[in-house]
């Protein structure tokens, strides 16, 4: 169930990047301890006031929390006892910062050279915007991400925090390869990583399509290719449904709306026809979606065997019946706010899924317990 419970990692890390790779190796097990700053913490912390915040909590669950202040000869002493004891550091720093603060590679390698060192940077480690910073959009911006998902009519940036959530899972995986690789030779690795790179890798199909027959792709061009739509219900619900390429699924469509005579039109006859004509599709489709409830429309789709979900708000998609089946969403209890409500990880090893999660931790929650282990420890080495 903790493939990685003899792990231990060493998170210095603010905002997502770091912390969100950090929680990936969490959530499978591993000793998480997350080294922040006397007072203030991680900066996430006090995104909405408080050392709180939603958005701390979502990338801090199941790690531990230290104080330390590297500049202080003492805290640094505790730090690198952590990394003398730790299989993987992670820092999301621009370059040059890690060393100011007594965390460089140099100086941890030679503490622990079986150290996987990770560090996280906007742009890499070389190069003209090697010192530029960056946040989420600037990284969608620069790999070509962002202009696939900014609506055409009035542009305008919209969605979560994805590059910064994917920059921390392709950092977990480098970590994982690293770590396997380390049982085989003894040694260590530096793994550089740089949001620029993770996205412009998880860019890769617009990348492809340009290289291979020079289309530029745009928002529309793969919801047009896949056949991807959604529309708004009689009851203001919105619903979704992707047909891709098979006949069944457009055959499936149609007898579900009543809507028969787009079988013999010309515009909709083939695939092909009804992506040069999706526009005028949508057109036809939205006031017929506009007479059903979505709860009407998903039980046709369902009959009819369309791909088709609910178009969820986050209010309302874990407690779908399949979402409550899997239980997706775990509630363990918290001293901060009382209980603590978030989505499990996604890993079921031989048929188990995951749901011992820990809150994410108060700042230097676990200060007095880090440190009496670390010195538990050297008592037992001097022995």
């Amino acid at each position: 169930m903790k493939p990685l419970q003899s792990i231990r990692v060493i998170e210095m890390g603010t905002y997502i990047t770091g912390p969100a790779a950090a929680m990936q190796l969490a959530d499978l097990g591993a000793d998480v301890i997350k080294v922040e700053r006397p007072e203030e913490g991680d900066p996430f912390r006090a995104f909405k006031g408080g050392l709180y915040s939603p958005h701390f909590q979502t990338y801090n669950r199941n790690k531990r929390s230290i104080a330390l202040d590297t500049r202080d000869q003492e805290d640094l002493d505790v730090f690198h006892a952590l990394i003398k004891s730790a299989d993987v550091f992670i820092q999301n720093f621009r370059p040059g910062v890690a060393d100011k603060l007594g965390a460089g590679e140099a100086d941890l390698m030679a503490i622990n050279p079986r150290l996987v060192y990770c560090a996280i940077s906007g742009f890499g480690t070389s190069g003209p915007a090697r010192d530029r910073p960056a946040y989420d959009t600037v990284a969608q911006a620069a790999s070509g991400f962002l202009r696939l998902v900014t609506p055409p009519d009035r542009p305008r940036v919209i969605g979560p925090a994805l590059a910064d959530a994917v920059t921390g899972h392709y950092a977990a995986t480098g970590i994982l390869a690293a770590l396997i690789e380390r049982g085989g030779t003894g040694k260590g690795r530096r793994l550089d990583i740089s949001m620029l790179e993770a996205m412009s890798h998880f860019n890769l199909d617009s990348f492809t399509h340009f290289y291979s027959v020079g289309e530029v792709m745009g928002p529309l061009s793969r919801p047009v290719v896949s056949q991807s739509y959604t529309f708004e219900c009689a009851d203001g619900k919105w619903i979704a449904f992707h047909l891709s390429s098979p006949q069944k699924f457009w055959d499936g469509l149609i007898e579900a709306t009543g809507q028969k005579q787009l079988a013999d039109d010309p515009r909709f006859k083939a695939r092909l026809d009804r992506i040069q004509h999706q526009e005028e599709l949508i057109d036809i489709l939205a006031p017929v979606f506009q007479e059903k409830s979505r709860e009407e429309w998903c039980r046709l789709l369902e009959g009819h065997e369309v791909p088709y979900a609910p178009a969820y708000d986050s209010d309302e998609a874990l407690d779908d019946p399949q979402a409550r089946h899997l239980k997706i969403a775990v509630t363990v209890p918290n001293a901060e706010l009382g209980d603590f409500t978030t989505v499990r990880p996604p890993y079921s090893y031989d048929g188990e899924a995951e749901f011992d999660l820990r809150p994410p931790p108060r700042l230097n929650e676990h200060g007095a317990e880090i440190r009496e282990e670390l010195r538990s420890k050297a008592r037992s080495d001097d022995a």
